[in-house]
């Protein structure tokens, strides 16, 4: 069933598609591993990642939003299925039990630097098909540096 005609040829329309998809499921599942270390996290610094690691949570569920939105509002069904995420994200599984913080901060700068790296190839695939979709992809893909260079800067 196509309820919603996109404006944009097929072809475009498969390459915007598949990046919105995949910055879908890479930030539902940015949004968990930050939330399970936010869960489990131990240390000297607990308080400031505790924090922190909610920011990312916040940052990484609105833009979800924002991309399932944009893809719907093109034609695309976007899937945020459990099973999904599981199979198609860039970011590595997080052990379960308690995380120092020192850990925790190394675990969001690796699941930052996966996501933050597939999110520029799509920006780059964005540019020519749909400049309204890579738009998104550049705000949120700021974002995440943002919090990326953060983290990064924890660890020194």
């Amino acid at each position: 069933m196509n309820v919603v005609k996109s404006p944009l040829s097929d072809t475009d329309l498969k390459t915007v598609a598949d990046a919105l998809q995949g910055a879908l499921v890479d930030l539902v599942d940015l949004a968990l591993v930050a939330k399970q270390v936010h869960w489990n996290v131990v240390g000297p610094r607990f308080r400031s990642v505790h924090l922190q690691l909610d920011e990312v949570v916040d940052t990484a569920r609105t833009h979800s939003d924002t991309v399932a939105e944009r893809a719907s509002a093109l034609g695309v069904s976007p899937d945020g299925r459990a099973s999904t995420v599981a199979s198609g994200s860039g970011i590595q599984e997080v052990a379960g039990g308690w995380v120092k913080d020192e850990d925790a901060v190394r675990v969001l700068v690796q699941a930052l630097g996966a996501v933050i790296t597939r999110m520029r190839e799509r920006v780059s695939a964005t540019e020519e098909p749909d400049p309204v979709s890579q738009d998104i992809l550049i705000g949120i893909t700021a974002d995440l540096e943002k919090h990326h260079w953060m983290f990064q800067a924890e660890n020194v």
